[in-house]
């Protein structure tokens, strides 16, 4: 491939190089870079190649060939070789490195998209990269090990965080010779400004007391202050260790998770009537009325279900925490749904992976893929209203006691 003769002097040098066909590029690159490295080498040498000189102090010895994978395509360099030391272009290449560092960031931006291995192997032969295999693109995902340990160790100082969220998700990771289901732990908060933030990311063996213990520590450690009410389901050991941990914060039980526990203790013939009974508690005005549509419900379904009545009752004070709080924030705080978007994001991009080789590619990834959610939420409208805010960190509100008797909205079916 040559380059072409006639060139219009009018045209800027990034028209006319935006014009040229890769392999155009690739041939102007590599015939340059050659040239710079040969001349490089004759100065570390004291003289030119083959000339005679009292200045020289070492002499070439033919070539080393290695290919280098840049943006425009593999190119096939000659590093010169000395016959006394050794010679490298440290201001091109880096050591035991075969990409340009811009391909790095575009083939772990590929991985982090969610595309596969194999995939991002295919986009680089499109690209003209001939010697890219799947176990190098997998190193070049690790480039995201720095950005993603600053994430996750980064101080919060944002708060107080009255509001946090708390869930796992299980993802197959592979230990030795066996996949093994690990538990991944997520948090996400409200900042004093009223945006959203993701406070931290883990993964343990299993979603237990002492796992949830460490990672709440690890978020006081870094910062995590003023939290009001932690939302999340029913397991044991997360509600256990936030109460220890987060200096006596309420606990708020998710009001989906609670609605699937409590279908599974009725039978499905009256499925529709519990429904109604318990979204027409969430659907009152003010905490006076929640405690009287509850009361209603439970003395309405105790004649029918006393089981249900009774696992309705027994869970009154998790599942109406929300109500000491200000009205205009309780479709917010009384269930992890808003987290949901964010797992099926997270999901999104390790179900390409399937089964993650060991556990610090699973961080890895569903460390990165939660920085940039972090940094979207960051540009986004507030989660919640200061006012509502400024509300919250005063004495929570007392909420009267009422009878069943209290007027309350119609129970619609």
């Amino acid at each position: 491939m040559t380059v072409p003769s006639s060139i219009d002097p009018a045209r800027g040098p990034g028209e006319i190089l935006s014009g040229l066909a890769p392999d155009v590029l690739r041939h102007l690159i590599t015939t340059t870079v050659n040239q710079l490295m040969s001349a490089e080498a004759d100065q570390v040498c004291g003289a030119d190649y083959g000339q005679r000189s009292d200045l020289r102090v070492n002499s070439r010895n033919g070539y080393r060939l290695r290919d280098w994978d840049t943006r425009v395509g593999t190119i096939n360099m000659e590093i010169p070789k000395l016959r006394q030391g050794s010679y490298f272009p440290e201001g091109l290449l880096e050591r035991r490195t075969r990409a340009e560092k811009a391909l790095i960031s575009v083939v772990a931006e590929c991985y982090l998209l969610g595309v596969s291995t194999r995939r991002v192997t295919k986009l680089a032969e499109a690209m003209g990269i001939t010697s890219l295999s799947k176990s190098q693109v997998s190193r070049m995902a690790s480039d995201l090990d720095h950005r993603v340990a600053d994430f996750r160790n980064r101080p919060l100082d944002g708060g107080p965080y009255a509001f946090v969220a708390a869930d796992a998700l299980v993802m197959k990771v592979r230990e030795g010779e066996r996949v093994v289901k690990n538990s991944v732990m997520v948090a996400t908060g409200v900042n004093a400004d009223g945006y959203r933030e993701i406070l931290g990311v883990d993964i343990a063996t299993a979603e237990s007391y002492p796992a949830w213990k460490t990672f709440f520590t690890n978020l006081v450690e870094r910062g995590l202050c003023g939290v009001k009410l932690v939302t999340s389901d029913a397991h044991q050991g997360l509600v256990e260790a936030a109460a220890e941990t987060l200096g006596g914060a309420g606990w708020q039980r998710c009001r989906t998770h609670f609605s699937a526990n409590l279908m599974s203790k009725t039978p499905k013939a009256s499925w529709p009537l519990v429904k109604a009974m318990v979204h027409s508690v969430y659907g009152q005005d003010d905490a006076a009325m929640v405690r009287a549509q509850f009361d209603l419900a439970v003395e309405t379904l105790e004649a029918k279900l006393p089981e249900v009545a009774g696992y309705l009752e027994a869970a009154r004070e998790d599942i109406l925490a929300f109500a000491a709080y200000p009205k205009t924030i309780w479709r917010q705080i009384w269930s992890n749904n808003p987290n949901e978007r964010l797992n099926k994001e997270i999901r999104r991009r390790t179900d390409v992976v399937g089964i993650f080789p060991d556990r610090p590619s699973a961080i890895r990834l569903i460390g990165a893929v939660l920085a940039e959610q972090h940094d979207e939420w960051a540009d986004q409208r507030r989660y919640l209203p200061l006012e509502a805010l400024r509300q919250v960190n005063q004495p929570p509100l007392a909420i009267p006691q009422a009878t069943a008797t209290t007027t309350t909205k119609e129970i619609t079916s």
